[in-house]
């Protein structure tokens, strides 16, 4: 699969693509891979687009803020599907007001409810699934794929 892989971000990028895939301690028989890319805002969103076709694939792709513009993320695992949320300048998830809105007319009055409809906003269950995935082994750096500039 990791060809396929290549093949897809060099498609979707249309640039070469160079991966160095490493063992994934999270896994076995798993193997992990990162990339620093720079384009247009947009990018992260095709880049997850394409991405999500590999339905068996975690996958996390970071758009920073530009001027202008939120940053975004996507987190992708096989048994939850894609999440997107947007993010501010210093990393945390951004949720917009409309949203909240609609948190508080569906929840009722219920707490629990709100609780439940915010963590989801903020991408917990993947996040829940995706950090031991995240650890990258004994002293290696923890990046995503994200946009740079």
């Amino acid at each position: 699969m990791c060809p396929h892989i290549r093949w897809t971000l060099e498609s979707t990028l249309g640039v070469r693509v160079g991966l160095d895939w490493a063992a994934q301690p999270a896994e076995r028989g798993a193997v992990r891979a990162e990339l620093t890319w720079h384009g247009e805002q947009g990018t992260g969103a095709r880049i997850a687009s394409a991405l999500r076709a590999f339905t068996d694939i975690r996958f996390e792709v970071t758009e920073e803020p530009s001027l202008g513009a939120d940053g975004s993320r996507w987190s992708h695992t096989p048994s939850l599907g894609i999440h997107h949320a947007w993010v501010g300048a210093n990393g945390d998830t951004v949720v917009n007001e409309d949203r909240l809105r609609e948190v508080v007319t569906l929840a009722q009055g219920s707490p629990e409810a709100m609780a439940e409809m915010i963590e989801e906003l903020l991408g917990a269950d993947w996040d829940a699934e995706l950090e031991a995935f995240r650890y990258a082994g004994e002293g290696a750096p923890v990046r995503w794929l994200h946009k740079v500039g």
